[in-house]
């Protein structure tokens, strides 16, 4: 099959597919350009040409029906969306059990698996337990209802790091980290308040440890915002980011060098989390809460009560039964090990240990070996 992935050639299908024609703020074509030319630098394999289309033209139909949402019903772009919290931090830190155990507080709004990827029609209160497209999400996974990462929110305007998981894409994550995210995280909002306006609450929690490297573009556009940031020794952490991105870069081509990947993953979350306790230090830790992995695990009762009560979040008895039951429900390690070295990678943990001292000694982060 031909493979290379054409910008103009997405658009237009995506406007037949829709009969809808106007994308919004045209920025976006900035991050599909770099991407496209960034995919054909790699060698894919027909699945995976496969895969990258229906992914890039999933995320142009949704802003095509985002954009004629919100031209016909432009009250909605009147609604708050006060005081998000953002799950930021390294990845592979509990950040997703983190994100299961908040999703069960009834006064917090968590984004969807089912309703991420295709936010139009907004959700409805009276049908969220069984609108049509909570049973398309399940064709593919088994936690449609669960909630996710906002990485489909901001693949819409093509900028998300969660792309280099589907291919080794160095051009496109050197000219994301430089990228202006702003534009983003608005398009984001606008789909936040198309989410919440049918079906609420509108205390918004979000997950995704990306969001670490641009907390001033989201303080832009949410200047309200508050942060659980989550800790975990880098040294547990890099080996499995490694793992994981190499699995699926499989799936869809050749993956990169293993070592080359190892270096670029400690690079990149090095500066990522630079930026944030940056932000951190200039902002005051009033809208800051820690969440160190052991001690998530050890009674997440206890840590959740403690972030919700430095970031002024009131913490229910119904919030607390709830997460307790859940907790208990699902206990770690429950699905199986992850297995991986970091001497695979290119990597040890006295020298993941040294790059990211500044951050382990500022935070207090436990080493685990």
């Amino acid at each position: 099959m031909e493979r290379a992935l054409r910008a103009g050639e997405l658009l237009a299908t995506a406007r037949e597919r829709t009969g809808l024609a106007d994308f919004g703020d045209p920025i976006f074509r900035d991050g599909l350009d770099v991407l496209c030319d960034a995919i054909a630098r790699t060698e894919l394999s027909d699945l995976g040409g496969m895969v990258w289309r229906g992914r890039l033209l999933g995320h142009l139909i949704a802003r095509l029906h985002v954009v004629d949402w919100l031209g016909r019903h432009p009250e909605t772009l009147a609604q708050a969306v006060p005081a998000p919290i953002f799950v930021v931090g390294l990845p592979r830190t509990g950040t997703t059990a983190l994100s299961h155990l908040l999703a069960q507080d009834p006064d917090t709004r968590s984004l969807r698996v089912w309703e991420s990827a295709h936010p139009v029609p907004p959700p409805e209160t009276k049908r969220e337990h069984d609108d049509p497209r909570i049973a398309e999400a399940e064709k593919g996974l088994n936690t449609a209802t669960g909630p996710t990462e906002n990485q489909d929110l901001l693949g819409m305007s093509f900028r998300t790091l969660h792309f280099e998981g589907m291919a080794w894409i160095p051009r496109y994550v050197e000219w994301w980290l430089a990228c202006d995210m702003v534009p983003a995280y608005r398009f984001m909002r606008s789909a936040l308040q198309l989410l919440q306006s049918r079906c609420g609450p509108t205390r918004w929690h979000l997950k995704s440890p990306p969001d670490s490297f641009f907390l001033d573009a989201v303080l832009a556009v949410f200047p309200d915002a508050r942060f659980v940031v989550t800790h975990r020794d880098p040294a547990s952490v890099l080996g499995s980011v490694c793992s994981l991105i190499h699995t699926m870069q499989s799936l869809t081509g050749t993956p990169a060098d293993p070592r080359a990947l190892g270096r670029a993953e400690l690079d990149t979350w090095a500066e990522g989390i630079r930026r944030l306790l940056a932000v951190r230090a200039r902002e005051g830790e009033a809208r800051f809460a820690d969440v160190h992995f052991h001690e998530l695990v050890a009674d997440p009762i206890a840590v959740i009560a403690r972030a919700y009560a430095q970031l002024d979040v009131p913490f229910s008895r119904e919030a607390e039964r709830r997460i307790a039951a859940h907790a208990a429900a699902h206990p770690r390690g429950r699905l199986g090990e992850h297995r991986y070295r970091l001497e695979d990678f290119g990597l040890d943990r006295a020298g993941v240990h040294a790059a990211f001292s500044f951050y382990t000694d500022r935070c207090g982060v436990k080493r685990e070996g």
